[in-house]
């Protein structure tokens, strides 16, 4: 019933937040699309602007026998351009002259300058002949001084503009260009060309163009200034190029956002305007609201719904608790008293055989403390890991302690980490015990210079191979008679370990080999099933 109400809640705000979303995607679509309609509006308007006073430079230049600097400069300060005329560089004239007059268009280029300029690109570089060279700039300021001489003509992009322009006898925008005067750099541009004619007669000659070069970007933003968008997201397109080229972008413009197209005619040239939504992504700040305090009322309710049946669950779980430790605790009983019994049954032994292999009451009882402090050292192995697995370098360790600090004698233990269950760890332990304490007494423990090497490797998954070779010593016989090690290593450890013991007295020292289970911790760990389980 909590998951339920929570659910339920939850669809209901899931559905109000998508109903908000749409709304506001709607009002924001109508808003991107009225943007649009006005900077296209204001493209037009700026292109139609600079076409008029394009217009205007044309008929009066028509009517002059020679266009001198005076009369361009006094005809560009009179039309007074106004923040209507932002992101053009200004305006320029560019007769067309024949290739024989090149030397003396030079000469007037050079007119009341310090350097003198030339014509770029020259013929010797680019045979032509026809050139349309700039003559004329205005303003005339550092910048525009660039791209005096160059002739627009030899560049095919500005040729097609200016051929169309003189075909149709009208303003003319070009395809996107880098203009003169950014001396090198990559901003792109484009130049709108009014051709100028001689004479009004039906067989009038083509006389030069005045034109105006357009930085795009300065372009877009001083539309989008115009219409008080300036930090809206759009592009300009040059429509005609293949594919299509961007004039310009502005700062606010996203990659990968979905955008509305418009086209547009700027000057005699179809070009395409993209205009962004500038709403954020994501929710808007009421769905974020809506779907907060949604989410709220939900999972106020569903604590209620929970409180409400928490007490009886608490019960049935206490209950259930009580089971679990009551079942557990008969478990550790049962199992407590399987190791108690082992144990015992292990120490019994133990008495029994020394008892009859002893001579004496000090024999019976220093075998007997031996052995069963071997013994101790192995529980309290096993006591430190919990009664889990125990590694058989632990337990080799253990027992050749006392030996280790002495530097006439020499130890070695080489073999893979190997875990032993504790049972089989405690078997293990007092055949290294029995054996330690022969060497040290008849073996080569007994003498300087002896060693004991101690190896043993995994022969499968579930059994390793223990191996004692004892070296240095003195000679040694066969016992004539079975003591009580040979007796507990053949007998006892044997048959708690299931596999027989290879021991051998050979005459360079003691050699053992014993075959020790390896177990998986499922078979001997204490398993907790409830009422009924019991512990291996």
């Amino acid at each position: 019933m909590p998951v339920l109400i929570f659910v339920l809640v939850s669809a209901i705000t899931v559905l109000s937040v998508f109903a908000i979303e749409r709304g506001e995607e709607q009002r924001d679509a109508a808003d991107v699309a009225r943007k649009a309609q006005s900077m296209t509006s204001a493209i037009e308007r700026r292109a139609y602007t600079s076409s008029a006073y394009l217009r205007a430079g044309a008929a009066l230049l028509a009517t002059q026998d020679e266009v001198t600097p005076d009369l361009f400069r006094r005809f560009v300060s009179e039309l007074r351009l106004d923040a209507n005329y932002r992101g053009a560089e200004g305006i320029g004239w560019a007769p067309i002259i024949p290739a024989d007059e090149i030397d003396a268009f030079e000469a007037r280029l050079g007119e009341g300058r310090v350097e003198n300029k030339q014509v770029t690109p020259s013929l010797a570089e680019e045979p032509r002949d026809t050139l349309a060279p700039i003559l004329y700039l205005q303003p005339d300021t550092v910048r525009n001084r660039r791209a005096l001489g160059y002739d627009m003509y030899s560049e095919p992009v500005r040729r097609a503009a200016m051929d169309l322009a003189a075909s149709d006898d009208r303003p003319t925008a070009s395809g996107p260009v880098v203009l003169m005067q950014e001396g090198g750099g990559n901003s792109a541009g484009f130049l709108i060309y009014m051709p100028v004619y001689e004479g009004l007669s039906r067989t009038r000659s083509l006389k030069g163009f005045v034109y105006s070069p357009f930085n795009a970007s300065q372009f877009l933003a001083s539309a989008g200034e115009l219409v008080s968008y300036d930090v809206v997201g759009a592009r300009l397109i040059d429509g005609e190029a293949t594919p299509q080229s961007i004039l310009a972008k502005s700062d606010g413009w996203v990659e990968g956002r979905s955008a509305v197209r418009r086209e547009l005619q700027l000057a005699n040239r179809r070009m395409i305007l993209e205009v962004q939504s500038a709403r954020a992504e994501g929710l808007s700040s009421m769905s974020m609201i809506t779907l907060l305090f949604g989410l709220a009322v939900a999972s106020l309710l569903m604590l209620v719904a929970r409180l409400l049946t928490q007490q009886s669950l608490e019960d049935r779980r206490a209950i259930s608790w009580f089971e679990e430790q009551n079942s557990i605790r008969n478990s550790l009983t049962r199992e407590l008293n399987h190791r108690v019994k082992n144990t015992l049954a292990n120490v019994l032994s133990i008495v029994s055989l020394t008892r009859r292999r002893s001579d004496s009451l000090d024999e019976f009882a220093e075998g007997l403390d031996g052995r069963i402090r071997a013994l101790s050292a192995t529980h309290d192995l096993l006591t430190q890991s919990d009664w889990g697995t125990t590694p058989i370098r632990s337990v080799v360790e253990v027992e050749l302690s006392p030996y280790a600090s002495d530097d006439a004698h020499t130890l070695e233990m080489i073999g893979p980490h190997t875990e032993l269950a504790p049972n089989d760890a405690l078997s293990l332990g007092l055949a290294i015990h029995e054996l330690s304490t022969n060497a040290a007494k008849y073996g080569s423990l007994s003498v300087p210079g002896g060693s004991v090497a101690v190896s043993w490797t995994q022969v499968n998954d579930t059994l390793a191979r223990i191996e004692w070779i004892e070296s240095g010593g003195p000679a040694v016989t066969k016992p004539q008679r079975r003591g009580f090690g040979t007796d507990l290593i053949e007998k006892i450890v044997a048959h708690e370990l299931r596999h027989p013991v290879e021991l051998d007295f050979l005459p360079e020292g003691v050699r053992c080999i014993l075959l020790v289970p390896v177990r998986q911790p499922s078979e001997f760990e204490l398993r907790r099933k409830g009422p009924g389980g019991r512990g291996h």
